[in-house]
């Protein structure tokens, strides 16, 4: 099954409707479209080895869940699919009259604290990094070994680049040896110092992750003494890797956005973040899901606007999470859906549209 298939067999379709932004009403007139719903396989596919369980285009703004699946991501309080369930009516733009037996109370239980408030925590720590990366650029030209390296000078030291530019030496005619009973401590040489010498460089090549040890004459003393912070290079790969990764994939309109209102948060993500926080509470409170944002419509898009402090809304996030823990606590909602339920109504929902189909 692939989406094109799909489009061409509308009988296998159970649900479509609008989602994202516009469901929400939180769009603006740059807002994309968003499409989700829930389609059944035919017969032969479900049985046979060709299961598909969601079709999606090349964007992922259009996205269809297989019955199945649909089910298996209700019972575990999916966000997302909680949602598509209680879709605003102006939203719908068709719905199969057996998904009315897919009640919202059926799967509403405590896994919503963590699915909602716990995503939404998640986001906020990403929310984090993001605000490093924005403030802490990582430079293209990747550092070598070399710039982690510092050479012992009395009770101080230098990097290791300044005293090979203030010898005038190359790495490539340096030599290290261990110092035994110590962490990353070498005793440094140098071919200038006899006649003959011939080391192996501090490094293998540009791209080492470690420095280089030669064979050194009994009785060369030691020009100096090299410490190699290995542990700092580590983390600097670990930090240039994840930010010219994040940089190769970011969302580069919603990047120049972030930018643009100056406060160095991506205030989509974080006005999504506040959305599923009051999603959360207003479950543990009023036992439904309100797609459409009303009361806190002028909150949330002041919030994309970039309209609020960073840490303000950091520290607003972190009261919320903690109040709906509260009210999660004293909720009578169930630890989580009646999976036996859920099962019979699949079984149910599925038998009898292969009936019909």
């Amino acid at each position: 099954m692939t989406l094109q298939e799909l489009d061409k067999s509308p009988y296998l379709l159970l649900l479509k409707s609008i989602s994202g932004s516009r469901a929400y009403g939180l769009h603006t007139p740059q807002s994309d479209t968003d499409i989700k719903g829930v389609y059944i396989l035919p017969q032969k596919e479900f049985y046979g080895l060709t299961y598909t369980d969601q079709v999606h285009n090349e964007t992922n703004d259009i996205m269809y869940y297989e019955l199945k699946r649909f089910m298996e991501l209700l019972y575990k309080n999916n966000p997302n699919i909680i949602e598509l369930l209680n879709s605003p009516e102006d939203c719908i733009q068709f719905r199969h009259p057996i998904m009315d037996l897919v009640k919202p109370e059926m799967f509403l239980s405590k896994l919503c604290k963590q699915t909602f408030a716990g995503y939404a925590f998640s986001q906020i720590k990403k929310a984090k990094g993001l605000n490093k990366k924005i403030l802490n650029p990582v430079g293209e030209v990747k550092k070598a070994v070399l710039d982690f390296c510092y050479v012992v000078l009395g009770q101080g030291s230098m990097p290791l680049q300044s005293w090979l530019a203030t010898n005038a030496f190359s790495a490539e005619a340096c030599g290290l040896v261990n110092l035994p009973h110590t962490r990353d401590m070498y005793a440094l040489y140098h071919e200038s110092q006899r006649e003959g010498l011939d080391f192996k460089g501090i490094m293998s090549g540009p791209d080492a992750d470690e420095v280089r040890v030669s064979s050194v004459p009994k009785g060369l003393e030691p020009l100096a003494y090299l410490s190699f912070n290995k542990d700092g290079y580590s983390s600097y790969c670990k930090e240039y890797r994840e930010y010219w990764v994040w940089v190769e994939k970011r969302n580069e309109n919603r990047y120049v956005g972030t930018k643009s209102h100056g406060k160095n948060y991506d205030a989509k993500n974080m006005m999504h973040t506040f959305r599923l926080l009051a999603v959360a509470e207003e479950i543990a409170k009023e036992k439904r899901v309100n797609v459409r944002r009303i009361n806190d419509r002028d909150f949330l898009l002041k919030i994309k606007s970039g309209a609020m402090e960073y840490d303000d809304l950091l520290q607003i996030a972190m009261e919320k999470i903690n109040h709906i823990d509260e009210l999660f606590k004293g909720c009578d909602l169930p630890e989580e859906p009646d999976g036996e339920k859920v099962e019979l109504l699949l079984c149910e929902m599925r038998s009898h549209l292969y009936r019909q189909l």
